[in-house]
């Protein structure tokens, strides 16, 4: 018996002994999960239940000065997976009633609701299928999303984006430019890069193991903000007309290139900037043309030939040197002590002209003669101060021609010469109409400028530009210069052009020949106008140009699109008609 008592007490001892002993190992293993292990094994539980997501800053509107949409963010999706998720599920992918659907099935409906492409699809899941993440089609619009989603297939996630669209498409292209798979590539886009540019956010949610998200489990990390609203001066109905305008006077005249400006003669604002080819930045592939990108209007230096004549003109009379009755003899030619020639475009016999005839006949020798009145630093500082030798300080633009002149001219005798006709000194067509909008506005220069500023997200606005304007020449020099002007328009090269019915136009046409690297000026041409009305009181400045036409080489082929499009202009902002006759004065003497 007692030996009996003495095995039962050992056996339970041992029960015992082994029972402590097991506790004893999951004590120690439970110290470990919950106290040693507890951080680790925490972050890597929730790294496999919990999904970052990231919030997309939307990029900022680019609008026209009336709100019109130039370029603005749509909402587009991402669909995605994950891979160790996919398998067959019992759903109606669509249908009306419950069945398996094997994952090839599911990837087969997906393609055809969304568009893409299922051996894509197969290959995103099959790079790695023990991974939580993988794209099945990217950039689909709402309609495609929703017809997705409408799948109800479980291991489907989607991944909210912004996507660039441009609602007035090639017509303003060149004046918002693009974006492109690495960001902002060419015009305001590019610009206002940290105007427009969104910033994103972050949030995370957690998913159980059958990868459905948890209801409640949504927390926001970082919140994302939105991108500036650009407003731009552009008119996109103008706008739109004068791409059309100059697009076609382009193909009739065969000319290699062409651009259009629209400015308001009293704000400096810049209605239209017109480019011909351009650039569609809903489709940046269909064109061919890298020049297109942009616009030469603001990017492409040429010789502007003789509409520099006007500026010459309004500093002779600014300096009191001449008047619009200034007599001058002017031959066919002209010949220099160190051996350069100069002539008119067409042969003539030795005329006697005044300051008045000499813009109305575009004579090169005429302007020479008079401008010479002047000191080279003299013209050189009114070129300047009308907006030549400098990029237009109030437009943001990438590639605007640096042109840093220097505060005194470094060319030489011939170039001194021939810069009073447009020749051996580079603008832009931009700076031409600068020119215009000074002689408009009396003498007075306000930087052109086309965008009004950007309006942050808070309602500041930022980005305005400096538009402080400057007197140039007098009132009286700029009258005098706008009124001969409208010779050109009765009865010199000009005379051809068809009136525009009710209203006086001043304007002044321009042929530049086209330097040829080494060879020299060749056989080509930059044909030209620019303009003002009503002459009285200009209120708007319009120029147009066209690179090498091929149907004609003189500056009146340019005509019809300048009076096109200044009868749009006049039509559109409802301006009242001349009431005075045009004011001429006596071009021979």
């Amino acid at each position: 018996m007692t030996k009996t008592l003495r095995n039962r007490r050992l056996r339970y001892s041992v029960v015992m002994i082994a029972v402590i002993a097991l506790v004893a190992v999951f004590v120690v293993r439970l110290v470990d999960i919950q106290v040693v292990q507890a951080d680790e094994l925490s972050k890597a539980a929730e790294s496999k239940r919990s999904i970052p997501v990231t919030l997309y800053g939307t990029r900022g509107t680019i609008v026209d000065r009336d709100g019109t949409a130039l370029a603005e963010s749509v909402v587009r999706y991402n669909i995605t997976t994950s891979p160790r998720l996919v398998k067959s599920f019992d759903g109606k992918l669509g249908g009306t009633r419950v069945k398996e659907i094997s994952v090839d099935q599911a990837l087969s409906a997906i393609a055809t609701a969304s568009g893409g492409d299922v051996g894509t699809m197969r290959k995103n899941i099959a790079a790695d299928p023990k991974s939580d993440f993988a794209y099945l089609v990217k950039g689909i619009d709402v309609a495609h999303y929703e017809a997705v989603r409408a799948l109800q297939v479980p291991w489907l996630y989607p991944e909210q984006q912004a996507a660039r669209s441009y609602p007035t498409g090639a017509a303003t292209g060149n004046v918002t430019g693009f974006m492109g798979t690495d960001g902002a590539q060419a015009g305001l886009e590019l610009a206002y890069q940290k105007c427009l540019a969104g910033t994103n956010g972050s949030e995370t949610y957690e998913r159980g193991e059958d990868g459905v998200q948890l209801p409640g489990s949504t927390v926001t990390q970082k919140r994302a903000k939105d991108g500036g609203t650009l407003v731009t001066t552009i008119d996109s109905d103008l706008q739109y007309m004068a791409s059309q305008d100059i697009a076609d006077a382009a193909q009739q005249l065969k000319a290699e290139s062409a651009t259009a400006t629209v400015v308001n003669a009293k704000t400096g604002e810049v209605l239209a900037v017109a480019d011909y080819p351009t650039v569609d930045p809903n489709d940046v592939d269909a064109t061919t043309d890298p020049g297109a990108y942009g616009s030469r209007a603001l990017t492409a230096a040429y010789e502007p030939g003789s509409t520099i004549k006007a500026a010459i003109a309004a500093a002779l009379i600014d300096k009191g040197l001449a008047s619009p009755t200034t007599q001058a003899v002017v031959p066919y030619s002209r010949t220099f002590p160190w051996g350069g020639t100069i002539h008119d475009s067409e042969f003539h016999p030795t005329e006697n002209l005044t300051l008045t005839g000499i813009l109305r006949d575009s004579s090169n020798v005429g302007i020479t003669e008079l401008g010479s009145k002047l000191t080279t630093q003299q013209r050189y500082d009114v070129m300047r101060e009308f907006g030549l030798f400098e990029p237009e300080p109030a437009i943001d633009y990438p590639g605007q021609p640096t042109m840093n002149y220097g505060a005194s001219p470094e060319w030489d005798k011939q170039t001194d010469i021939n810069s009073m006709f447009g020749q051996g000194i580079l603008t832009t067509a931009m700076q031409v109409s600068s020119v215009y909008q000074t002689l408009a506005n009396q003498g007075v220069r306000i930087p052109l400028h086309m965008v009004k500023g950007c309006q942050t997200e808070d309602g500041t606005t930022i980005d305005a530009p400096d538009v402080q304007s400057k007197r140039v020449v007098s009132a009286a020099a700029a009258t005098q210069t706008v009124d001969m002007l409208q010779s050109v328009v009765t009865g010199g090269t000009l005379v051809g052009m068809k009136p525009i019915s009710g209203y006086n136009i001043a304007a002044k046409t321009g042929t530049a020949e086209v330097a040829d690297g080494a060879k020299g000026y060749g056989a080509d041409r930059i044909i030209s106008v620019a303009g003002m009305a009503p002459a009285e009181d200009p209120q708007y400045v319009v120029t147009v140009t066209f690179t090498k036409p091929q149907t004609t080489k003189w500056s009146s082929g340019a005509a019809p699109a300048f009076r096109t499009l200044m009868s749009q202009v006049l039509e559109k902002y409802r301006v009242a008609p001349s009431t005075t006759q045009a004011r001429t004065y006596p071009s021979t003497w």
